[in-house]
């Protein structure tokens, strides 16, 4: 990797860029200043990276933005760190190959999107292993970003795809690398992720990342200085998913709920995140409005007032007069649904920049419309922000590194926040829950991989019950509060690759 940016030399001293690499790490990343940091006893070195797969088939399809998902390959991979005084530990990460969403396609198949992916997590796979930087994670992921985006762009060319890899799926395949290098650094120094951002660990400010305007600001200052001890659970009704016992066609009796009667009442729900079309503005708000009828009998007979709704468009509505025409249909049939609308979530094309008359001004006066499919870096976010979006979602699927600093910049545009998930199971709804945790004002976290892919959670329901066992509509974050990502390394053994 010769053009590579160089962070710190293998003896520490700050190394020059020649004038070709600079503009090139430039180029790499816009509003980023290309600052070299000061080197640290602190700082890692990446010495060994392994990946592995494992498979999962849906117990019931799940259907949004148009898709249908009835299958999961979870991405997992293990790191090894070294500071530079030779202290070494190992790290971990995992995420869900969500190729549906992230790498959506209209010529190109399921198997397709998903082995070009595989063979960019290969060439991630090397990339990382051959750095030779020194630094933070965040530095790390920094310097590797760039590098991953090429890979991309090589690995679309190489298998002659129609429509290349885009950002989001490149963000994705890297999130776990991104996660098991913050995962081991916090275990070599012995602290909780959320707790390596501070000045001793992490000297310098978000300038070095996200350019001039965030000068003194640091991820510490914008994070809880203690994890929230309960969050919301959102749990999500799919476009296929039954409402009540009369739209059960083929029962799964698998002894988990089937209606949402009945999720309300295993899980104690009070979030509940509705998928709709955004094609068919009818469906959509007749959607809305059994949901709301639904649910709201089932709060009765539990004695809950309180409960709220996201509504998720998955980016297609073709304009914003789709969504206030949704919205004002929606409060005439329900006031109180209504009211009960937390945010509304990408309602429009992510492309922000071919679609800048997609603008959310007059919805955002209505409720908060977040930013989910489009966020991809702080270009993105500013240019949201100027077309009318006023939220922003997090997600650990575009890793860790970003999640940290669009919390920053979130916190500094005032903005709303709420964390998803991509159907995470295990390790990575661990990790998302991490997130919902330290990030201030978060509306709750969505959590889908117990309804879809219940299987998957299994090997971390007894050592979690706070997060897999929900009964009274909030996660526990204490069991979480370990080093790295909070998931002991006992827990690892199983998963192929370990180090």
């Amino acid at each position: 990797q010769t053009s590579r940016r160089r962070l710190r030399g293998a003896d520490g001293e700050a190394v020059k860029l020649s004038r070709r690499n600079f503009l090139q790490a430039v180029a790499a990343t816009p509003l980023a200043s290309v600052r070299l940091a000061v080197p640290t006893q602190t700082d890692v070195r990446i010495h060994d990276v392994r990946h592995s797969y494992e498979d999962y088939v849906y117990r019931a399809p799940y259907k949004f933005g148009g898709r249908v998902v009835d299958r999961v390959t979870i991405l997992n991979v293990h790191c090894r760190v070294t500071t530079r005084n030779g202290k070494s530990a190992r790290g971990f990460g995992s995420m869900t190959m969500g190729n549906m969403w992230a790498f959506p396609s209209k010529t190109l198949s399921y198997d397709q999107t998903l082995d070009a992916m595989k063979a960019l997590a290969e060439r991630i796979t090397r990339i990382t292993n051959d750095c030779t930087e020194t630094g933070h994670p965040l530095d790390l992921n920094h310097v590797l970003e760039p590098e991953y985006l090429k890979a991309a762009v090589e690995v679309s060319a190489a298998r002659r795809l129609g429509e290349p890899i885009p950002k989001l799926c490149t963000l994705l395949v890297a999130s776990p690398f991104d996660a098991a290098m913050h995962d081991a650094f916090g275990k070599v120094h012995g602290r909780n992720v959320y707790a390596t951002y501070g000045p001793d660990l992490l000297p310098g400010d978000l300038s070095r990342y996200l350019g001039p305007a965030f000068r003194g600001a640091r991820i510490d200052r914008a994070l809880l200085p203690k994890a929230q001890p309960r969050i919301p659970l959102f749990h999500s009704v799919g476009g296929l998913d039954p409402l009540e016992q009369k739209d059960v066609e083929k029962p799964l009796g698998d002894g988990l709920p089937e209606t949402l009667p009945q999720w309300i009442a295993f899980n104690g729900l009070v979030r509940i995140k509705i998928k709709l079309s955004g094609e068919d503005l009818k469906w959509d708000v007749a959607r809305t409005l059994a949901i709301d009828r639904v649910a709201a009998e089932a709060q009765a007979t539990r004695g809950v007032k309180d409960w709220s709704y996201c509504l998720d468009f998955n980016e297609r509505c073709p304009n914003v007069e789709y969504v206030l025409e949704c919205l004002r249909q929606v409060r005439a049939g329900s006031p109180g649904g209504f009211q009960r609308i937390l945010y509304v979530e990408q309602p429009t094309a992510r492309d922000l920049k071919a679609n800048r008359r997609n603008v959310m001004h007059e919805a955002s006066k209505l409720r908060p419309v977040v930013i989910d499919e489009s966020l991809t870096d702080l270009e993105s976010l500013l240019m949201a922000r100027d077309m009318g979006y006023n939220g922003v979602a997090l997600k650990a699927c575009k890793g860790q590194s970003q999640a940290m600093l669009m919390a920053a910049a979130a916190r500094k545009y005032k903005m709303f926040v709420c964390v998803q998930d991509l159907t995470c199971p295990g390790a990575s709804l661990i990790h998302s829950v991490g997130i919902s945790a330290h990030v201030p004002a978060v509306a709750g976290i969505e959590a889908n991989a117990r309804q879809y892919v219940p299987a998957a959670n299994e090997p971390w329901a007894a050592r979690f019950p706070g997060i897999f066992r929900v009964r009274d509509g909030y996660m526990r974050t204490a069991e979480i509060g370990g080093p790295g990502l909070g998931i002991p390394d006992d827990m690892l053994a199983a998963i192929p690759g370990r180090l």
